[in-house]
């Protein structure tokens, strides 16, 4: 029996890369799945069966306030509760610009429609049914690159930079009230892994990076098991905070 046996867990952007890993990894922990995403989260549930877990699959794009309630009264309707919230779904490739002043502003409302309003949305829809059962846990994927500046990389993206500084900041400015109900909300901030596609990478098959501490790049498990944790009773009593994952590349 996994320590999440039980656990009613809705994940957004469940289709493809870390999405689909965090899922797979809740599965494998005893948790019972919601999927959802633009794309068709079938493959996930495949092996998310494949690990002994149960899942439903939703067509639900988080900037659309109506369908992210649609997906929450679903997945109540299905499992009878809601345990746990991951809010992954964003946007992020295909972003680069040459400089700020060439940032598309009509690209720049949809990052923060999906990456901002999707994760508070969600956070609303699940709310209800959360203060109900007095009990639940909400986990906000946000990103190492605003935790630095000058990079190239981060200096290339400013819209999804953004965006992610205020999945940070919601993230904050709900835990308070929604601790009033015994709901903890967390931000994760992930740095760069070897990959977002291959469960199967280790340690030993990152990408050195000189800059972080223990001198790798994350692979998926490095991020996954974090993610489990924080569904866990074992982290009942953290809130309020974000957790960087990024082997000590910057420090917070």
């Amino acid at each position: 029996m996994g320590r999440l046996h039980g656990k009613v867990i809705l994940v957004t952007g469940a289709a493809a890369g870390l999405g689909r890993e965090y899922a797979v990894r809740l599965a494998a922990d005893g948790a019972r799945l919601a999927l959802a995403d633009i794309e068709d989260c079938a493959e996930t549930a495949a092996r998310c069966a494949d690990q002994g877990g149960e899942a439903l699959t939703l067509d639900v794009d988080v900037s659309h306030e109506d369908q992210t309630k649609e997906m929450a009264r679903r997945t109540h309707e299905r499992f009878g509760r809601i345990d746990g919230l991951l809010n992954n779904a964003g946007l992020m490739r295909g972003l680069a610009v040459k400089s700020l002043l060439d940032v598309d502003m009509d690209v720049w409302d949809r990052v923060f429609a999906v990456n901002a309003r999707g994760t508070f949305l969600c956070i609303r829809a699940v709310t209800p049914y959360m203060r109900q059962q007095n009990s639940g846990t909400i986990v906000n994927v946000g990103s190492g690159s605003t935790l630095r500046i000058a990079r190239a990389v981060d200096s290339l993206n400013p819209h999804y930079t953004s965006s992610k500084a205020a999945v940070a900041a919601i993230t904050r400015g709900v835990a308070r009230e929604l601790g009033a109900h015994n709901i903890n909300v967390v931000t994760i901030a992930p740095g760069a892994t070897t990959s977002d596609r291959d469960p199967a990478l280790t340690a030993e098959d990152a990408l050195p990076e000189p800059e972080a501490a223990l001198g790798r790049r994350g692979v998926p498990g490095d991020v996954t098991g974090v993610v489990a944790f924080l569904f866990s009773d074992d982290a009942r009593f953290i809130s309020g905070q974000m957790i960087v994952i990024n082997g000590g590349r910057e420090v917070y």
